[in-house]
């Protein structure tokens, strides 16, 4: 029989329906109330896992990372060239904000706007551990191969995620004439001329 963690559990829920009021409304216009009230909770017991809105916004941004994270050590961990992992990851992180938008938008509305709320105990790249991992397993795996060149991974991660953040931002926006989807095949195109050894 398994055992049911209960309290994993809430302190999920009130991951996933803070994510979904700071995505949605903005981190300023939230409210620790706003977010009991989503969860049926008291405030009160809304602080027993949570101290402040500050230490549920820097757990919201690892939960995030790390789901990210996940999907991507799936990826690196097929037999397939770089550029199937390029294609791969591309289609991961559309589908993502397709099916869970929320978790794109606090990256790029509140982790990247806000960066005055992460600044103790998610200075640099601590609190995205889990998915910068992963992105430099994908590249070191790249240049490994002689598949990738080999350059200073903030230059080739900026150009990875500007392509992936941008398509993105674009789709928020309402910005784009076709869906995210028919854009696949052209940005992971992109993406692989623009890293791949000469």
């Amino acid at each position: 029989m398994k055992i049911v963690d209960k309290k994993a559990l809430k302190r999920e829920a009130i991951i996933q329906g803070a994510l979904q009021l700071f995505s949605s409304n903005g981190f300023h216009r939230t409210t620790i109330p706003d977010i009991a009230t989503k969860l049926q909770m008291s405030v009160g017991n809304l602080y027993n896992y949570f101290s402040s809105k500050d230490v549920l916004a820097k757990e919201i941004i690892k939960y995030t990372s790390e789901v990210l994270g996940d999907e991507i050590r799936t990826v690196n961990m097929l037999e397939i060239s770089s550029r199937e992992k390029i294609h791969k990851i591309v289609t991961i992180y559309f589908s993502m904000a397709k099916e869970k938008p929320e978790m794109i938008e606090y990256f790029l509305r509140v982790y990247l706007s806000h960066r005055e709320v992460f600044k103790d105990g998610c200075e640099g790249m601590t609190c995205v551990s889990g998915f910068i991992t992963e992105i430099m397993i994908f590249f070191d795996d790249g240049v490994s191969s002689g598949e990738l060149r080999n350059q200073d991974f903030f230059s080739a991660f900026g150009l990875f995620m500007g392509y992936l953040g941008g398509m993105v931002f674009l789709e928020g926006e309402a910005i784009l004439p076709r869906s995210l989807d028919e854009y696949i095949e052209d940005i992971s195109r992109n993406i692989y001329y623009a890293l791949k050894s000469v």
